[in-house]
């Protein structure tokens, strides 16, 4: 399999897309464009991964399908992003959420001070129809030690118990679609895991499409179905990801070395890539 020989991006899954970004491009203040006519599509039910090095446009992505630029002093120049056929273009980041997507962020964000109960019920907030006590006791079967630190206070979670907690949180929106930002970043790999794991059972039982940004390529391809590496900006290659995960160039640039060389291997891809012609 050669992978310049992949489909397109933006004739994947053309019309059938619950989220689809067509020829993105974002910019931050003056500075040179994060977002450099990205496109991708993402099935509803299905779980897409973007990797990449840092600063290679990952995390923009996230803030452009969430409406979160605004708060980041990014805006979008070119393209759109679209959920279920439509453009949510400047559209606010409450009104996304009511459209069916929640967002882990980077960093977990969850608000210490208060309990995990009532960090899990903020992410009902604007939430319709009704059965968010339904969908706390899913979380906490989910997720047992939520149900253990119940009224203790967030900050005093550990890491692990943490994500576990931003996760149920965007859980309680009862989204179609979760944004998942570096969900193991800082985490022992056990306990990433077995994060990963409960993401997995998400899917089954939930439905929910995802969209997982993470550093660990390894990790990222065995649990989704697709993926997109990005390089300054640019989709550079991109495909299911078992293909990409059984296909012995991927292996050598993205997933071989040491632990803790993901960021050379994302690196080194691109000078390899114009060797090989993924580069489009």
């Amino acid at each position: 399999m050669a992978v310049h020989e992949l489909t397109p991006p933006a004739a994947e899954t053309a019309g059938h897309a619950l989220l689809e970004i067509r020829g993105l491009e974002v910019a931050y203040g003056a500075s040179a464009p994060a977002l450099r006519g990205i496109s991708l599509s993402l099935p509803a039910g299905k779980a897409v991964a973007l990797l990449g090095a840092n600063g290679s446009g990952k995390t923009t992505t996230i803030r452009a399908a969430s409406g979160l630029l605004p708060l980041h002093q990014g805006r979008i120049t070119a393209g759109e992003v679209r959920l279920d056929g439509q453009s949510v273009n400047g559209e606010r980041a409450h009104k996304i959420v009511a459209r069916g997507v929640a967002q882990v962020p980077e960093g977990r964000m969850i608000f210490g001070q208060l309990t995990v109960d009532e960090n899990l019920r903020i992410g009902a907030t604007g939430r319709r129809g009704g059965g968010e006590e339904e969908t706390l006791e899913q979380i906490v079967e989910l997720f047992p030690v939520l149900r253990e630190r119940f009224k203790d206070r967030a900050g005093y979670l550990s890491g692990g118990e943490q994500q576990m907690l931003a996760i149920g949180r965007a859980l309680m929106a009862s989204p179609r679609l979760m944004l998942i930002d570096e969900v193991s970043l800082g985490l022992a790999p056990l306990i990433t895991q077995s994060i990963f794991e409960r993401l997995g059972s998400i899917r089954q039982d939930f439905g929910t499409a995802m969209l997982v940004v993470e550093q660990n390529a390894r990790l990222a391809l065995e649990f989704c179905d697709h993926a997109y590496v990005l390089e300054n900006g640019r989709v550079v290659l991109e495909g299911p990801a078992a293909q990409l995960r059984a296909d012995p160039q991927v292996q050598e640039l993205y997933l071989g070395g040491a632990p803790g060389e993901s960021e050379r291997s994302f690196s080194k891809a691109k000078r390899y890539g114009r060797r090989a012609r993924w580069l489009t």
